[in-house]
């Protein structure tokens, strides 16, 4: 359900709402969810405010990128495995797998939240850009997201 809230400051009326959401499970790896998260806000968008997206997790990230060509996203996987490993022995946090810390940690190399644009009542990405949720477990399940959205 969501939440909707309005604050005035120095005769500026600014209304907030929020939405809380879950995503379908998504195996490891990089996926272009801009459509998914679409379906899941206002058919119609403010004309001119922000989206802010976050992701209520520590073992996935949120980030924009290319849209059109899928191996962006394998060669984003390949990248990131590349630059953290898994089982690497100075680990201390291993008992949740050996995917475990490694999520962790892309986690926060990534960021957990996103603000985009809205302008003339879209998201105002770019041609070639594209929501990311970047899964890093084996098996992560759904993932649950706030959108706030000012106008």
């Amino acid at each position: 359900m969501p939440h909707k809230h309005r604050a005035l400051h120095d005769n500026i009326q600014l209304m907030i709402q929020q939405f809380e959401f879950s995503l379908q499970p998504k195996r490891r790896g990089c996926h272009l969810v801009t459509q998914e998260i679409l379906t899941h806000l206002p058919k119609s968008l403010p004309q001119i405010g922000l989206l802010h997206l976050f992701v209520r997790h520590t073992s996935c990230a949120l980030t924009i990128n290319e849209n059109a060509d899928p191996d962006v996203r394998s060669d984003m996987e390949k990248i990131l495995n590349h630059i953290v490993r898994e089982n690497e022995p100075y680990y201390d946090h291993v008992l949740e797998g050996a995917d475990d810390m490694p999520a962790h940690a892309k986690s926060s190399l990534f960021g957990v939240s996103l603000t985009i644009p809205i302008t003339n009542g879209r998201l105002n990405l770019g041609t070639w850009q594209g929501i990311y949720l970047c899964e890093f477990r084996h098996h992560g399940g759904s993932r649950q997201l706030v959108a706030t959205i000012y106008e």
